[in-house]
């Protein structure tokens, strides 16, 4: 429209408005760097030059772990399940094949692939399920051996979610003592390592069942109590704090949601998956189209914004297909967990279009809301991965790096 408009004009219009264009769009590309600069000195700004941090979630079952020697009577990873995983309807995409194969990620070799595929196409953090429980920590292969000891572990942070549920036969709920074990833990060998994501100086710690934590310390203010041990202690080791998030697995229907939340001193909310808020079943069986899962997920993340009284992190679900968890012989009835309908039509260029969506609402959030997670980066056996398949490719991880760029994290 403005080029028809210009060349309507006489040479020397043509020529004075070129000239006050040129001068116009100098003007505004000097005062967004000028601004630029000046939000990157504010405290939780994120690093990235698209001023949004983009964390995905990572699933640490991809290593021969002893706790599974001993459960199955074998060295056992979850590849297993994959290999030979079945359609379980006309046209259900199983199985999945890695285009990077069946590898062991606590090799750092093989770690510093993921590495260098996440960091180059725009994903700051892997944020680890991290399990412990009352009997001790569980799959802490893929973040000690792998993550920490690959020569390229700078290129991008990490950060831990406390996957602190229930487990084949132990509660998820933990004593006192042993969430200062955890929390001792949780400092000396994380927290301040240089790589650690922080916010503000704050070690990000996220907590996946927050209800279940209250439960096993015994009311709310010993959680607070135990949280301020977990503070006490990082303080002392030369941070400032944690910052404490919250999944809102099990806060998301109650109504003292944002008082429970300020009496931890919790610090932001986000999700783990769209499908905790979103009842699959609602929209037919066996399958889910993508789209309308996004659609009902922001829904509830315009409502998330509001009444949590703390800053809520949008999550991005790239899939949902958790069928190579069930038994072989089992019928697909939508009866529960695994056995549920399955999410359709999450092709890259569709988990694209929900990015730039989440991208430009957080556009008008404060600095420090400016943060997704993503579900996820390997949960293979629920069918949400960025990591490259022999049908997609790099598709999932070219769609980050479309919108939010490559980065590099300093």
């Amino acid at each position: 429209m403005y080029t028809c408009c210009l060349y309507s004009h006489s040479l020397t219009s043509r020529r004075l408005l070129a000239v006050l264009f040129a001068f116009v769009l100098a003007v505004l590309s000097s005062t967004a760097a000028y601004s630029v600069d000046n939000l990157q000195g504010l405290p939780g700004y994120p690093a990235d030059a698209n001023n949004v941090t983009v964390a995905a979630y990572y699933f640490p079952q991809w290593h021969l772990d002893p706790a599974n020697a001993i459960n199955k009577g074998r060295p056992w990873s979850e590849w297993e399940k994959i290999k030979i995983a079945k359609p379980r309807f006309p046209g259900h995409a199983q199985p999945k094949i890695p285009l990077w194969g069946y590898q062991m990620e606590d090799s750092p070799d093989v770690m510093a692939q993921k590495i260098d595929a996440a960091a180059s196409h725009g994903v700051n953090a892997f944020i680890f399920d991290w399990y412990y429980h009352e009997s001790g920590p569980y799959l802490e292969g893929a973040l000690d051996n792998g993550f920490l000891k690959a020569v390229n572990r700078d290129r991008i942070h990490f950060a831990v979610m406390w996957a602190n549920h229930k487990l084949r036969d132990e509660p998820g709920e933990v004593s006192a003592n042993t969430f200062k074990k955890i929390s001792d833990h949780l400092v000396a060998d994380y927290f301040t390592n240089p790589a650690y994501w922080k916010i503000d100086g704050k070690p990000y710690f996220s907590i996946y069942e927050i209800g279940t934590f209250i439960t096993g310390m015994g009311g709310i203010q010993n959680a607070r109590d135990a949280l301020d041990y977990l503070r006490a202690r990082s303080i002392a080791s030369g941070l400032k704090g944690i910052h404490l998030n919250v999944v809102d697995w099990q806060i998301r229907n109650r109504p003292d949601a944002a008082k429970l939340l300020r009496i931890l001193g919790a610090d932001s909310v986000t999700s783990y998956t769209w499908v905790h808020h979103v009842p699959l079943k609602q929209f037919g069986f066996p399958t889910v189209e993508y789209m309308d899962v996004a659609d009902r997920y922001f829904t509830y993340a315009s409502l998330a914004k509001e009444k949590y009284g703390v800053p809520f992190y949008p999550n991005v679900t790239m899939g949902w297909d958790p069928t190579p968890r069930m038994k072989a012989d089992q019928p697909h009835d939508g009866r529960g967990y695994p056995n549920t309908p399955v999410i359709v039509g999450n092709t890259p260029q569709r988990f694209m279009r929900v990015l730039q969506q989440v991208k430009m609402d957080l556009d008008a959030s404060l600095p420090s809301a400016r943060i997704i997670t993503i579900n996820a980066w390997n949960e293979w056996g629920e069918g949400a991965y960025l990591e490259p398949d022999t049908v997609t490719g790099m598709g999932y991880l070219n769609a980050i790096q479309n919108v939010f760029g490559s980065v590099v994290v300093p």
